[in-house]
Order: structure tokens, then C-alpha cells, then sequence
């Protein structure tokens, strides 16, 4: 610290840095955008170095850190629509009416796995916490539906486990507007949280019973077998295709979805998938590949992450955005 005040970039680097993956996935929860979160860190950065002179050293690096980034998404935030899926915006499509076109409605992005902090480690016990964190992506859109401010308490509170008066500090409010606000939080969270998600539990990495579900999901779009499919979903599932405004409830929608881009003589027929496995959110994902009639190669086409509940498939949410692949380490065209 003694050298980044003297204006040691390097030393500053090496004191900030390894806050830096605990902080994208806190700026991640509070925008619901990836792309944005990675610049909000940076901003994050930027306005700690520039006002490295008002830190009096009354709280660790890691809490002043906090207080920007925090700052930083609620500038960021202001006056801006929150990011949502599809079922948020619009009633479950109809087949007939064909595919809508791509919308600029801002949507809810997914989180790399691999873009997490490293596992805790006896020398950083102040990382435990991040371990536990919840980054489910039915939850990151439940908590879109919080102003703001409210974002920022829960996530403080009940998410990394701030006290309430250290929260209370770090957004200059009082206690009882913290306490008010954290109370006003939960009950809408409870509204939006899916059906037996009332008592929602920090998120692990996917369970073997997961990775086994998402390899039958994998092997049944690969071979374009609708009767495995169906075998896999849940009689409530839904699924999701942001940035197409559309989506698709119970298990005889999404087949029938699904069978209008499989079948080769549909008018809507995609092609052929290959598909690789993936983890985003903390939930089983996967890079699907398509070769369209034609096509040499194929091309990236959605990254789709599922919510398992029981064994079976609750939801499939496929992200249509082949820039995407990158940041989850997957290449953008695979050869046939």
C-alpha cells in the first residue's frame, strides 16, 4: 500500500488484483451482464487508483474495493431497464407464427464457471465466503426484479454476509433504511424465484447426478432424438432463446419446438448439432454447434444451460450469441 500511494503502478496492480474475480462476479449479480461487469471492474480499478489518497485504511482493501464496485453498478444502473429472459417479456410463443426476429431488449447474460475465483485457500480466509456465493441463473433473474438499491443490500446481506451495519456504511445509508430495504428485497424475491425455490440455497458446482443428465441431453440433440428428449424433460419444463423474444412452457411445447428444427424435410430445420460440455452459473451447460444444409463446418450457434430438478430437465435456457463461446474457452467453429 505504502508503494501504490507513491505512485507504484505495478504495486497497485499486485494490491487490487486479487480481488478481481470476486469482484466481476459481484458487478456480474448486480448488472446481469457479463460484457458490462468486466467493465465495471475495470472502472472499479481506475476510481480506486484515483482516489488511492482517501483510503485511511479504517476498512481492508477488499471492503473499499466493495464500496466502488458497488457505487459503481448503482451509477451504472441508474435509470436503466433491468436485464430479463424471455418469459419475462411476452407470453409463450406459438409455433405457427414462425420465429421472431432478434430484438435490442437488454438480456440476461450467463456466467463462465471458469471465470470464478480460485477455491479459498488458508492464506486468503477472506475468500471462504465467495465459495458460497449464489450465482444460479434463476436467481441472478429474480433479483433483476429489485430496484437497484435493493440489489445491492441483498446481495450484501445475504449473499456475501456483510453485516448490516457494514453495509449501512457502505452505501451511506442508516441502519434502518438497510434493514427496511433487505426486509422489501426478500419478499419480492420470493415472488420471482421459480416453483420450490422458496428456501433458496447457496449453489454448488453441478452434481455427477447433473453432468449424467447433461450427457443424455448432449447425446439426444447430437442424434436429433426427440423420444430421448422427451425422456429427459420435466412435464413443466420451459425453455428459453434470448435474444429471440420467445419461449416455449411444458414438455409437449418444447418437443414440438424442437421437432420443427430437427426434422430435415421442416421448413424451420437448423441442421446438425455437436455439442461440448460447459458450466455456467454453477449449472450443467453446453456449446451447441450447428451444420446447416451446405455447410462445411460447425459454426457456433447458443450456449445452453439447464436447471435440474430430480434428474429430469426444469429448464433450458440457450443463449443465441456466438460471441459468447469465447469467453466460456470454446472454439467458434468446430470441423465436421
Amino acid at each position: 500500500m505504502r508503494a501504490a500511494r507513491a505512485g507504484d503502478e505495478q504495486a497497485f496492480a499486485a494490491l487490487v488484483e486479487r480481488h478481481r474475480g470476486e469482484l466481476l462476479v459481484h458487478c456480474y449479480r448486480m448488472l446481469g451482464s457479463l460484457e458490462e461487469s468486466e467493465d465495471l471492474v475495470q472502472e472499479t480499478f481506475l476510481r480506486a487508483w484515483k482516489n488511492l489518497g482517501a483510503f485511511e485504511g479504517r476498512s481492508t482493501v477488499r471492503a473499499w474495493l466493495y464500496r466502488i464496485a458497488t457505487n459503481a453498478c448503482l451509477d451504472a444502473l441508474d435509470g436503466r431497464a433491468r436485464r430479463v429472459l424471455p418469459h419475462h417479456v411476452t407470453a409463450p410463443s406459438d409455433l405457427s407464427a414462425g420465429r421472431p426476429p432478434r430484438t435490442d431488449i437488454a438480456w440476461l447474460q450467463p456466467f463462465p464457471d471458469l471465470r470464478e475465483p480460485a477455491a479459498p485457500s488458508e492464506a486468503r480466509p477472506d475468500m471462504a465466503v465467495v465459495a458460497r456465493e449464489t450465482i444460479e441463473l434463476a436467481f441472478l433473474a429474480a433479483i433483476q426484479h429489485l430496484p437497484p438499491r435493493q440489489r445491492a443490500v441483498l446481495i450484501m446481506r445475504d449473499v456475501l454476509g456483510w453485516p448490516a451495519r457494514q453495509t449501512a456504511d457502505l452505501l451511506e445509508g442508516s441502519l434502518a433504511s438497510v434493514n427496511s430495504a433487505l426486509q422489501r428485497a426478500r419478499a419480492t424475491l420470493r415472488e420471482h424465484l421459480p416453483a420450490r425455490r422458496d428456501d433458496w440455497a447457496p449453489s454448488t458446482r453441478p452434481t455427477e447426478q447433473e453432468r449424467a443428465v447433461l450427457r443424455r441431453y448432449m447425446d439426444a440433440v447430437e442424434r436429433a432424438d426427440l423420444a430421448a428428449m422427451a425422456g429427459l424433460l420435466a412435464e413443466d419444463a420451459r425453455a428459453t432463446m434470448p435474444p429471440y423474444p420467445m419461449w416455449f412452457q411444458g414438455r409437449e411445447a418444447v418437443i414440438a419446438s424442437l421437432a420443427a428444427s430437427w426434422d430435415p424435410g421442416a421448413p424451420g430445420y437448423v441442421g446438425r448439432f455437436r455439442m461440448l460440455p460447459t458450466s455456467a452459473n454453477r449449472q450443467p451447460a453446453a456449446g451447441a454447434y450447428v451444420r446447416g444444409p451446405g455447410e462445411d463446418e460447425y459454426r457456433a450457434f447458443a450456449i445452453g444451460v439447464l436447471r435440474v430438478e430430480g434428474g429430469r430437465v426444469a429448464e433450458i435456457t440457450a443463449f443465441h450469441d456466438p460471441a459468447l463461446f469465447a469467453a466460456f474457452d470454446l472454439p467458434a467453429a468446430l470441423a465436421p
